[in-house]
């Protein structure tokens, strides 16, 4: 893995990455490690993974703490904001990365309550935690960015849609962060290759993937994505609160 953020530059700090011991998450918390940040992984339901990366990331020389928690349970994610100010007493940089709602046997509303409601009731469960000069990055796909204007394919709409939710909910958080010396910034990426979506997407839509290759140019991987995400809480903020990863012609406007 490349090294996006100078080692050091985050010494001191702590970051906090929902949804992340596997994939773009598990990537973008290594990166907040080689730059020195204590990191904070939350998973759902993999903690022999979690716990396989924090010692990788402890070997770094800086701390780590796992929580488990439900995104979708307010006392779970009380729980977990619990540990982290116990530990840290503070928190510099949010990472609203968990999403889901292509899963099986899950109840109808449950990609909105995901992706919309948990958004904001983690972001709610953190403020207390947020000083002047932190950072919230909200992780979303161009598919949801774009649904308002643009379709996607019919498996994926709901997710977009909620997603997309989300985002304005979160979008709607931007004046009272400011006022709080809070920065905000949306990442929305292509379709990531290796991506536990893609891989929902492919088997319910053989062909997907390639599809979008093929009219994209160039899809990023999971590593190349995460480097993006970690950038976003380092870097200066758009104006418009977003950064948009790969290629974009062939989305209408937001």
């Amino acid at each position: 893995m490349s090294q996006p953020i100078p080692a050091g530059a985050l010494a001191g700090r702590t970051a906090l990455v929902t949804g992340s011991s596997r994939g773009i998450g598990a990537d973008t918390v290594r990166y907040f490690a080689q730059a020195g940040a204590n990191v904070v992984i939350n998973f759902r339901n993999k903690a022999p993974r979690a716990e396989k990366l924090a010692a990788e990331l402890r070997d770094l020389g800086v701390e780590v703490l796992v929580v488990g928690a439900d995104l979708t349970d307010s006392d779970s994610v009380a729980e977990m904001f619990a540990a982290v100010k116990e530990r840290f007493g503070s928190l510099d940089i949010l990472v609203l990365n968990a999403s889901g709602g292509m899963e099986g046997g899950m109840a109808e509303d449950y990609a909105m309550t995901l992706n919309r409601d948990a958004q904001l009731g983690v972001l709610d469960a953190a403020l207390p935690l947020l000083d002047d000069g932190s950072r919230v990055v909200f992780v979303t796909s161009h598919q949801a960015h774009f649904i308002r204007t643009t379709p996607t394919m019919p498996e994926y709409e709901v997710v977009a849609l909620s997603k997309r939710a989300g985002e304005d909910a979160l979008r709607e958080r931007i004046p009272a962060l400011a006022e709080r010396g809070i920065g905000f910034v949306v990442v929305s990426g292509d379709m990531i290759e290796g991506t536990i979506t893609a891989t929902l997407l492919e088997r319910a839509n053989p062909g997907a993937i390639e599809s979008r290759r093929e009219s994209a140019g160039k899809l990023y991987n999971v590593s190349e994505f995460a480097e993006q995400v970690a950038l976003a809480a380092v870097e200066p903020i758009p104006a418009d609160n977003t950064r948009l990863i790969g290629d974009v012609s062939s989305f209408g406007g937001q």
